[in-house]
């Protein structure tokens, strides 16, 4: 894994250059610097609007007694989208515009989630009380009793 990051952080930057390069070919040199710059304005924008959105979000699904993991999860993705549109580079933009996609989120979310092993802890819990026990049998006497300490299994209920 650490060597796949290696050879990514040390490859990205010439690819990058590479793109604006082939770009710059196509459409012009004014054109591909309008394209950089307006890649730019665009991350600082969804950047900016990613903070306030993630609050307001995160309020709004804790308010409803949601876990804010999803809204948590959106909120990573369009901040990670908003630095690569502010990388310059055809590469990065085409990557950002992807991230920001919800369908491209859900997939990530999948694949992010099978990474992760869950695990769910039952607890056992102790109800200290009174208690009677009550007769099955029509015409039985219930019997009574005094414990300080019934352990309670949630599993039977």
């Amino acid at each position: 894994m650490g060597r796949w990051f290696a050879v990514i952080i040390l490859t990205w930057p010439i690819l990058e250059i590479t793109g604006l390069i082939l770009l710059s070919d196509r459409v012009g040199l004014g054109a591909t610097l309008a394209l950089v710059a307006l890649g730019f304005v665009a991350g600082f924008m969804v950047l900016r609007r990613t903070g306030l959105q993630a609050v307001d979000r995160l309020r709004s699904a804790l308010d409803r007694g949601e876990e804010p993991g999803l809204a948590m999860f959106d909120a990573a993705c369009f901040t990670v989208a908003g630095f690569l549109l502010i990388i310059p580079g055809p590469i990065s933009d085409v990557l950002a515009i992807v991230l920001m996609l919800p369908w491209t989120r859900r997939l990530i979310l999948r694949w992010v989630a099978a990474r992760f092993e869950t695990r769910v802890y039952r607890q056992q819990s102790t109800i200290q009380g009174e208690y009677r026990v009550v007769a099955e049998e029509p015409g039985a006497q219930p019997r009574e009793g005094n414990s300080t300490a019934i352990e309670h299994d949630k599993e039977r209920q």
